[in-house]
C-alpha cells in the first residue's frame, strides 16, 4: 500500500486535469458499445495524505453513477461489462495553506468484459489516474471552495470521461466495440452476490 501513496504523491504533479463537462454533446464514437454490467468495487481503498475521508460506500456509489451518466447514453447492440476498482483517492481538505494544498485525485483500475465471448478485452486491468478538474473553484484548492460530495462528482466524473478517452484509443488500436449489425440487447440480469470482485478483477 505504501507504493500506492507514494505513486499518488508523483501523480499530483503530472496527472492532466480532464474536463468532462460534454455530456450535452453527442457520445464519442465507441462503435456497438452498449453498457451492459457497471460493477464498481473498492476492497483495497487507500486514502493519500492530507485528505477528507470518504467510506468505501461512497465511492462505489458516486463512481457507479458517472459511469452510468457517460456510457449509458450509448445505444450499440453488443453488450460490455465495465469492472472498476477503486484503489486510492486524495480530498484536498481545508485549513492548509494553498501553497501546500494538494489537488485531489483518484487512482482506480478498469477491466472491459465482452459479453457475447464471455472474456475480457484487457488481460491486465488498465490504471486509471485522474485529477480535478482546473476552474476557478479549484485554482486555491478545491478543500477551500468545494464540499467533500462536490469533490468527490468531480472526481468520478473525470475518472469516467477518461475511461471513455481510454475505450476510444483501444477502438481505434484494436477494434474494439465492432460487431455485426443486431437488435438493441435487453438490460443484463442482475449480477450475482459473488461476481462483482470477479467482474473488476483489478486487484
Amino acid at each position: 500500500m505504501p507504493r500506492l501513496i507514494v505513486f499518488c504523491l508523483v501523480m499530483l504533479g503530472l496527472s492532466a486535469c480532464t474536463n468532462a463537462n460534454d455530456l450535452d454533446s453527442a457520445p464519442a464514437d465507441l462503435g456497438d458499445f452498449h453498457l451492459g454490467h457497471n460493477i464498481v468495487v473498492a476492497p483495497k481503498l487507500v486514502k493519500g495524505p492530507l485528505s477528507r475521508t470518504a467510506s468505501k460506500t461512497e465511492w462505489i456509489a458516486v463512481m457507479e453513477a458517472a459511469i452510468d451518466e457517460r456510457f449509458g447514453r450509448y445505444e450499440g447492440t453488443r453488450l460490455y461489462h465495465l469492472g472498476i476498482s477503486v484503489d486510492g483517492y486524495v480530498l484536498a481538505q481545508p485549513g492548509i495553506p494553498v501553497v501546500a494544498a494538494p489537488k485531489s485525485l483518484l487512482v482506480l483500475n478498469v477491466s472491459v468484459w465482452d459479453d457475447a465471448a464471455g472474456a475480457k478485452l484487457n488481460p491486465r486491468p488498465e490504471r486509471i489516474t485522474v485529477a480535478e478538474s482546473f476552474t476557478a473553484d479549484t485554482v486555491v484548492g478545491s478543500g477551500l471552495t468545494l464540499t467533500r460530495e462536490e469533490q468527490m462528482q468531480n472526481l468520478a466524473r473525470n475518472a469516467a470521461k477518461q475511461i471513455q478517452t481510454w475505450l476510444q484509443k483501444e477502438k481505434r488500436a484494436k477494434g474494439w466495440f465492432e460487431g455485426a449489425p443486431g437488435a438493441k440487447p435487453a438490460e443484463p440480469p442482475a449480477a450475482a452476490p459473488g461476481d462483482s470482485a470477479e467482474t473488476a478483477d483489478a486487484a
